[in-house]
């Protein structure tokens, strides 16, 4: 009978050997799928950016800038960088969800955002993409007359001065913020264009001695219209100190200076001639806006160039100073012959000198002339209250005084040349 071969034992060992090098084999085929089947699986985290990376329209520089994860959270190294390089200040959420940038981004400025997030399947994806900030037609800065503590009258109006114009003036009137304490009532009003916007706050009557003004004007980032944006934030934190009050009637020949209710001088002095009108000193409330120990004053129409004057209190930019001079001691107290300005000695001038602070009210009565919008920069004191609100722009369009603050034809003044 036939009889098969016995395999040896080396012919089943490596017929053993043989079938398992075929399990390894299919061991490690079902591992590559598993792989790929992992590498090809979606991150389960979602990224969103505000603004939004695809959004055509360049973000106000002020805008909310932020990344958001979902499903997943933000790994510490997600940040946002600008052109330079440098990362923009902001804050992780403790939740780790949401990054937040907290500083003011700057104007046609590109940004970039850097980092990753991770997904509740451990997965992860990166923080990327850039965004460019608007880039204004122009930016319009903001000068404010009074300084961060200065001390003023009871009669300064706060001047906002633009070095632009100023289309949408609503808009801008309502970034401004001023507050009084105690409670003042009071108003802004737009002037008229002096190479660019002004606008005023007065208050309704003369302020309280020792009251704090605080104004913020958000001006960063607001369209000012016309292509127009605004340059900075602005704010003045400043005090109303003694009440001072110079009473100038002119059929006195004298200035009475009167400090919280009682007389604290009475000089003898000349007002202007008024043998013609611009040698009338202008009654109304005139306001203290800066002062000079020497000056050189110049007015063509009256034939005087350069002339040096002492002790130069201005009371208004139509050239109408309280000022020593000495040529007209002699009629002091019996006879007004000035172009329009109050002359003192050059001892009474220096006293009252040292008294003056800006915002002080100088109340001129008894001249055939009224202070008005054609005399300068401050006559806000000229208008009632109605009229003056009437000229704030949260209404509508205000009615806004049509001069410069500088009017044509009016004396030149200049400082003592070193």
């Amino acid at each position: 009978m036939n009889t098969q071969p016995t395999p040896s034992r080396r012919t089943v060992l490596a017929a053993a050997g043989i079938a398992t090098a075929g399990l390894v084999a299919a061991a490690c085929g079902r591992s590559d799928d598993t792989t790929s089947a992992q590498k090809s699986k979606q991150p389960t985290v979602k990224v969103t950016y505000t603004p939004a990376l695809d959004d055509p329209a360049a973000p106000n520089p002020t805008a909310k800038v932020e990344v958001k994860a979902s499903g997943g959270t933000l790994n510490p190294d997600v940040k946002l960088v600008n052109a330079s390089g440098k990362a923009v200040t902001g804050t992780l959420s403790d939740d780790r969800t949401t990054f937040t940038v907290n500083e003011v981004l700057g104007y046609g400025t590109t940004y970039t955002w850097q980092g990753s997030a991770v997904g509740q399947d451990r997965l992860t994806v990166p923080v990327k993409g850039s965004f460019t900030t608007l880039d204004p037609k122009q930016q319009l800065n903001v000068v404010v007359n009074i300084a961060d503590g200065q001390e003023v009258g009871i009669a300064a109006p706060l001047i906002l001065k633009f070095d632009g114009t100023v289309d949408d003036k609503e808009a801008v009137e309502r970034a401004l913020t001023l507050t009084t304490t105690p409670p003042a009532e009071g108003s802004w009003a737009w002037l008229g264009e002096d190479n660019g916007s002004r606008v005023h706050w007065r208050s309704k009557e003369y302020l309280t001695p020792g009251t704090k003004i605080h104004m913020s004007a958000k001006l960063y980032g607001l369209d000012h219209g016309g292509g127009a944006y605004g340059a900075a934030d602005v704010t003045s934190d400043y005090t109303v100190g003694r009440s001072q009050i110079v009473k100038a009637d002119a059929p006195s020949h004298q200035i009475v200076v009167v400090r919280d209710g009682s007389t604290l001088m009475t000089l003898p002095c000349s007002y202007g001639e008024g043998d013609v009108d611009r040698n009338v000193t202008r009654s109304g409330i005139h306001v203290v806006s800066e002062k000079y120990e020497d000056f050189y004053m110049s007015n063509p129409a009256a034939g005087y160039f350069n002339v040096h004057e002492r002790w130069a209190v201005r009371i208004s930019n139509n050239g109408e100073f309280i000022h020593a001079n000495p040529e007209t001691v002699g009629v002091q107290g019996s006879s007004n012959v000035t172009n329009g300005c109050i002359n003192l000695s050059l001892d009474n001038a220096q006293q009252y000198f040292t008294t003056a602070i800006y915002g002080d009210p100088v109340e001129v009565t008894g001249t055939r002339i009224d202070l008005s919008e054609a005399d300068g920069d401050i006559f806000d004191w000229t208008y009632d209250w109605d009229t003056w609100k009437s000229m704030s722009a949260i209404k509508g369009t205000p009615q806004s005084a049509s001069v410069p603050a500088t009017p044509s034809g009016a004396p030149s003044s200049v400082s003592a040349p070193n």
